[in-house]
């Protein structure tokens, strides 16, 4: 090897030392500030928090409740295309939330899990507890027996729909749920769709429905599960199973302080994460969220950052 080849050589080196060092010298990107009471943010591939804010503080989930239902109505292999009837025992006499399915309208199993995952339709989500074996209180029995099978001990179901109050649990907890629930291809499918048109009769024109999740239609998430929820006692609460900066990450967001503040804080914890993570290595780590792709959910170890 010749003088000027050696030259080279050693110019190319220092560089690449200099840009390492520079990297490595590089000041950390802030951690985000939220508006949302409790928080938790997950690497579900390494078992490891990214972020956390009162994980293990109880409260109320409100409609997050409903990914509970989902995978107990799926686990109990009920026909989904089975028709049933809203009925005035679907009726919301804890909050008096509103709903155009009236009682006497018919629809599929199916189209019901749907709507109470995708627009958090309550009447919906009523009416498949209703319709369990051994009706609601053994719907509810079910819920409860679930929870303890995935790892959530420090929380309580109380009904289908998530209007009572009494519907608790941890951010901790409900990580735990989301990872459950993406083994769910039906979750994922109904979780994440922008919007639903439906045939009830004795309507005249489909019923059109709403994510209650706006980040689902957008182009720079990429979101595989998700859920809202909304009582007073709860406040507004976000989960969501994401691909961020080419990592899988799980997103719980609970007592979120003003209407779009849960928005604002996913946001926020995204631009962060993207500003921290260094692209390159992060994929040789671990790889993009794939749908079908299982992940415990009883190994979840919190700790503060």
């Amino acid at each position: 090897m010749n003088r000027a080849h050696l030259i080279v050589l050693y110019v190319f080196f220092s560089a690449l030392v200099s840009a390492s060092t520079a990297w490595a010298n590089a000041p950390e990107p802030s951690m985000p500030k939220l508006r949302s009471s409790s928080v938790l943010v997950l690497d579900p591939e390494q078992d490891r928090p990214l972020y956390a804010k009162n994980p293990t503080s109880i409260t109320p989930i409100a409609s997050i409740t409903k990914l509970m239902t989902a995978m107990v109505v799926l686990d109990a292999q009920l026909p989904l295309d089975e028709r049933l009837m809203i009925d005035e025992a679907d009726i919301d006499t804890i909050k008096g939330s509103q709903s155009r399915l009236r009682p006497g309208s018919e629809l599929s199993r199916r189209e019901l899990l749907r709507l109470a995952l995708m627009s958090s339709e309550n009447r919906a989500a009523a009416a498949l507890g209703r319709n369990y074996p051994g009706g609601v209180s053994a719907f509810v029995e079910a819920m409860n027996a679930k929870a303890l099978l995935v790892g959530m001990t420090q929380s309580h179901f109380a009904d289908a729909t998530g209007l009572s109050s009494d519907n608790v649990a941890t951010a901790q907890d409900l990580a735990r749920m989301v990872i459950a629930a993406a083994d769910y291809p039906l979750i994922r499918e109904y979780s994440t769709a922008v919007s639903y048109s439906v045939e009830v009769p004795p309507y005249r024109h489909p019923l059109d429905y709403r994510n209650t999740n706006g980040l689902v239609k957008s182009a720079a998430w990429e979101i595989s599960l998700s859920k809202t929820g909304f009582i007073r006692e709860a406040g507004r609460c976000l989960v969501m199973m994401a691909t961020i900066a080419s990592r899988p990450v799980v997103i719980v967001l609970l007592d979120s302080f003003g209407k779009n503040s849960r928005i604002g804080d996913a946001n926020r914890i995204k631009r962060w994460m993207e500003a921290s993570l260094n692209p390159a290595p992060a994929k040789s780590r671990s790889r993009p969220l794939q749908r079908g792709t299982r992940y415990s959910a009883n190994t979840i170890t919190t700790r503060r950052v």
